[in-house]
């Protein structure tokens, strides 16, 4: 994104991923039927999942205490920004970020959540803050988004036939300039109409699927044109880790092979909310996957049918 000819940049990207437990051992607890089971396992590719006895902001202090390059560099903090996929997770008015921002002696910091684009919200956290430093003007400033939520109620540990839900936090310092990973290009789209709910039942979760592969592409393919570039040029897509059997079917409408969308997270710490592209950023940055120079495309979707991409150059 180009803001008055300033660029945006991940400064630094953190992750925290909590115990794991098979999907299995949570049967019961997500009412899942023995068939609906081996399906989350054998077609979707799920194993286990990150859960946490943790309260949300211990968990969120986690991700920030992995966050090496934030340290002596507080006062530089203009946001902090809370990118939520459920609107509301404490009763009012209860707010654990307040207790948030003062363990991390970032008080000075304007405060704020989003969550309009549900599990694509993470994204959009990056391209508004991208904006707010972009205005401000001062080149060393800084946003922290902390991302990642519990699942504290069915509805929110378990999308039917879709995904289970993990519990891993991931922290983002972005800031203005051209950096090691710097956003090219950023494109989103929420489409409502059928397919479009938040809550889906049998037939609107099926339309939401038909219409799913095709949606993913657009808003790629839109987002890779807003950088100036073609799918070709994409040395790894990061994902949301919903299942591995969507991102096979989207990869044919994106024309991307299956091996250039990393995966290897979906099995082991679930769909963790807006979390999942910063966790395989995370991940595949440690494992000497993103060399210098390439460009890689991030992709999330948010119920509701918001569709969301961003590329980034390393």
């Amino acid at each position: 994104m180009e803001v008055d000819g300033a660029m945006t940049s991940l400064v630094a990207v953190s992750a925290y991923v909590p115990t794991t437990v098979s999907i299995e051992s949570l049967q019961d607890e997500l009412g899942l039927s023995a068939t609906q089971l081996r399906r989350f396992r054998r077609m979707y590719g799920l194993s286990d999942v990150c859960r946490s006895d943790e309260p949300e902001a211990d968990m969120l202090l986690g991700a920030v205490s992995k966050l090496d390059f934030l340290a002596g560099q507080e006062e530089r903090v203009r946001y902090v920004v809370r990118a939520k996929t459920m609107p509301a997770a404490s009763p009012y008015p209860v707010n654990p970020m307040l207790g948030v921002r003062a363990a991390l002696g970032l008080e000075h910091a304007a405060m704020f959540t989003v969550t309009d684009h549900a599990c694509a919200s993470g994204l959009l956290a990056v391209d508004l803050c991208g904006t707010l430093l972009a205005a401000d003007g001062d080149p060393d400033a800084l946003a922290l988004i902390l991302t990642g939520e519990k699942a504290f109620t069915h509805s929110a540990q378990v999308i039917p036939d879709v995904a289970i839900m993990g519990e891993a936090t991931a922290a983002v310092l972005v800031g203005p300039g051209d950096g090691q990973d710097t956003m090219l290009g950023y494109a989103t789209t929420t489409l409502g109409g059928p397919g479009g709910e938040v809550i889906l039942d049998d037939d609107q979760a099926a339309e939401f699927r038909r219409i799913y592969p095709g949606a993913v592409a657009q808003v790629a393919l839109e987002a890779v044109a807003a950088a100036g570039l073609t799918v070709d040029d994409i040395a790894m897509v990061l994902p949301h880790n919903v299942n591995k059997i969507s991102w096979v079917r989207a990869s044919g409408a994106l024309g991307i092979p299956r091996s250039r969308i990393f995966l290897d997270n979906v099995g082991t710490t679930g769909h963790s909310f807006c979390a999942d592209p910063f966790l395989n950023y995370h991940t595949a940055n440690g494992l000497g996957l993103l060399a210098p120079g390439a460009c890689y495309l991030m992709i999330s979707v948010g119920l509701g049918s918001t569709f969301s991409a961003m590329v980034f150059r390393k």
